[in-house]
């Protein structure tokens, strides 16, 4: 059974969420506000957040801040309809994905069931699998870990699955619609941001190749393409980590 974690202070609206996720097989518990909500999130108690943004006390990009800084406890935003800034203010600071209010448990349900799937993939029972590896680089989806350069990259879950999903078809064009599919497990809607905001974060967090460009290419009308290109030198914001 999954333990999420709903974070909303609309009493009436987390009772239906609760009641209908729980006969669904989820559980489920509750916090009103952002300061509960992130001191719950980061006890390890759970596989998955469901954040509200509108909140007394904390509001849920504040809280959303604040757990990324500890933790990548995979987490879906909800969001007022028609609020593109919050949706990519969310998408930006690390949120997983988001979800527009009203919503109905069932499309809730769903989102939160094509995170978990990929936020927890199965460990290989025989010999340890090789990494996937392209250019500068690496990834072991196993263990939802990633290198470039030989440094280690922070990555959201979902930022991980985009990222995984360019790597295998590295050198050819990736559609949005394939990678909102294949790496948010959802279909990509009409003026649907989120695939974008995932790639300009990737690309920060990987830097530049040595010849300026990105390791991601924008390929017009086609999507985008992860370049195999080897990284002559890391750069300077991950050699500082080392």
């Amino acid at each position: 059974m999954s333990k999420i974690l709903l974070v909303d202070d609309d009493v009436e609206l987390v009772a239906l969420l609760q009641e209908y996720l729980e006969r669904e097989g989820v559980e489920v518990a509750v916090a009103y506000d952002g300061e509960q909500g992130v001191n719950a999130a980061l006890s390890g108690d759970y596989e998955l957040v469901v954040l509200d943004v509108m909140m007394p006390r904390m509001n849920g990009v504040e809280a959303l801040k604040q757990i990324r800084r500890k933790s990548q406890l995979p987490v879906l935003m909800l969001t007022a309809r028609g609020d593109d800034t919050d949706c990519i203010i969310g998408l930006e600071l690390g949120a997983d994905d988001y979800v527009a209010k009203p919503c109905t448990p069932r499309e809730l349900l769903a989102r939160i069931r094509a995170i978990l799937r990929r936020a927890h993939m199965e460990q290989a029972e025989d010999a340890p699998p090789l990494p996937l590896e392209v250019g500068a680089l690496t990834l072991w989806p196993e263990q939802r870990r990633a290198e470039w350069g030989g440094a280690p990259v922070g990555l959201s879950s979902t930022e991980f699955n985009v990222l995984e999903v360019l790597a295998r078809n590295a050198g050819k064009p990736t559609s949005k619609a394939m990678l909102s599919e294949q790496a948010l497990g959802r279909t990509l809607a009409r003026f649907d941001r989120s695939i974008d905001v995932h790639i300009s974060s990737i690309r920060h967090k990987l830097g530049e190749l040595a010849d300026g460009r990105s390791c991601i290419q924008t390929v017009h009308r086609l999507g985008y393409q992860l370049r195999d290109v080897p990284l002559i030198a890391a750069p300077a914001h991950i050699r500082a980590e080392w």
